[in-house]
């Protein structure tokens, strides 16, 4: 499973969108906006008349927490739930128009280990709503090994992680429970500290998410806090992450969801978003991380386990410093989806040459595909080849082929008369060869 972190904005319009589906007695009111300065929250209060009349909140929505610790939460003026909307506008103008520091671990409330600074670009800002901290309460749910884990605690708010093992009780289901078990063995496990009167309540809302969390393919979904008051439910802070594997068969229930860049990350290049753009698009699996794009060994491996050894085999052998992508293909992809990731790599590679002049390495890896029709997959690599043999050979590329699997002896037959057609340099080898030792065999060379 592949997680993707999404705002906290979208992760409310996604349960929002389908709220009568899994809360059908509950009801929320869905009053929240995304703005990135002052004078687009101005803008929205011209339609969204709740802007001008009810107090606000707002806070940075950026991929991280601990928001209330670092002081990016704005709930009061001079006192809870006096915030206005020229007020709550003034201080997003103020907060975006330098860098932040934010602390993302904390002893108390003291700022352990190291900060990022960076600027702060979104805000979320909704209704502040007047309640008990006894109505606060906590809920997750996210994949531990083969079972989906709920979490539920009957004490919300940001003092949760402290005492986590007495405060939250765990409820394992295997992939295969049906909706009776779940809902039974949730029932039979609400904490016991939640208030009487909410504990029918509480456990209605929790089988409603756990089954949200599950159909709607979230990878990790939290509410910290959520706020019962009857059957109103207000959902004051979520993180939430996709199982972006699932996201070409989940465009309608998603919506145009964005997968932002963190806090404190740099932002990320063209040509790996267009390989994630294409990646929700497919069943299969299209992964690109730029590390050095200057740097002269580059890889093509098939399956997500590989692609780890063979990062470790390169910077164990060569250095970091010299790999300069980690990513994988895998997962069946078609021949057109292999000729579009190996063209994004082949045209990152070529760009400069080493500086150091060195020839460049491919490495095309992986291990003995259990369905891939490696042909398939080599032929798109093939017709990248065609386009690119040029400028293959200006930065003196070495390829280094290792692969096994269904038709890997075709493949390999093809990808071998192909580069020597064209005047490439090319190895290849099949599962005979051990599944890294093409690394050794280039840095030798």
């Amino acid at each position: 499973m592949a997680q993707k972190a999404i705002r906290e904005y979208d992760a409310k319009s996604i349960l929002a969108k389908h709220w009568d589906k899994y809360f059908p007695d509950f009801t929320y009111a869905y009053e929240t906006v995304m703005v990135q300065n002052g004078s687009e929250l101005a803008e929205a209060a011209k339609t969204k008349t709740w802007l001008n009349e009810k107090p606000l909140v707002a806070k940075p929505d950026m991929l991280f927490g601990k928001r209330g610790k670092n002081g990016l939460v704005l709930f009061k003026d001079e006192k809870p739930g006096d915030v206005s909307l020229e007020k709550a506008a003034s201080w997003i103008d103020e907060k975006s128009s330098s860098k932040q520091t934010v602390y993302f671990a904390f002893d108390g409330d003291t700022p352990t280990g190291e900060p990022s600074v960076d600027m702060l670009t979104h805000f979320i800002v909704e209704p502040f709503t007047p309640h008990d901290q006894s109505e606060e309460y906590y809920i997750s749910a996210t994949v531990v090994g083969d079972e989906d884990v709920l979490y539920m605690s009957a004490e919300g708010g940001m003092e949760v992680e402290e005492g986590w093992e007495e405060k939250v009780t765990e409820v394992a289901f295997p992939i295969t429970a049906t909706e009776e078990q779940i809902a039974s063995k949730i029932k039979a496990n609400i904490p016991a500290d939640v208030k009487e009167e909410d504990k029918e309540n509480f456990a209605k809302f929790a089988i409603g998410f756990f089954k949200a969390y599950r159909e709607l393919n979230f990878a990790y979904l939290e509410i910290n806090p959520f706020v019962l008051q009857g059957n109103k439910v207000e959902l004051l802070d979520m993180v939430a992450k996709l199982d972006d594997t699932a996201g070409f068969m989940m465009v309608d229930e998603w919506g145009d969801v964005e997968y932002p860049t963190s806090f404190g990350m740099e932002e990320k290049s063209p040509e790996v978003m267009a390989v994630e753009e294409a990646d929700a698009k497919t069943g299969a699996s299209l992964k690109l991380t730029l590390l050095k794009p200057e740097a002269r060994i580059w890889t093509m491996v098939a399956g997500g386990g590989a692609s780890v050894v063979y990062a470790d085999t390169i910077a164990d052998m060569a250095g970091i410093e010299d790999l300069a992508n980690y990513g994988e293909y895998s997962g069946g992809p078609t021949t057109g989806e292999t000729k579009f990731y190996a063209e994004t790599l082949f045209d990152l590679m070529t760009r400069e040459k080493d500086p150091s002049g060195r020839g460049k390495v491919l490495i095309i890896g992986g291990a003995i595909a259990n369905f891939t029709d490696v042909a398939k997959t080599f032929t798109g690599i093939i017709q990248a080849f065609e386009n690119y043999k040029d400028k293959l050979k200006e930065v003196d590329t070495k390829i280094y082929v290792r692969r096994g699997g269904p038709n890997y002896e075709k493949g390999l037959k093809d990808i071998k008369e192909a580069a020597d057609r064209m005047g490439l340099y090319i190895e290849v080898y099949g599962p005979e060869t051990h599944v890294t030792d093409i690394v050794r065999m280039a840095l030798e060379k």
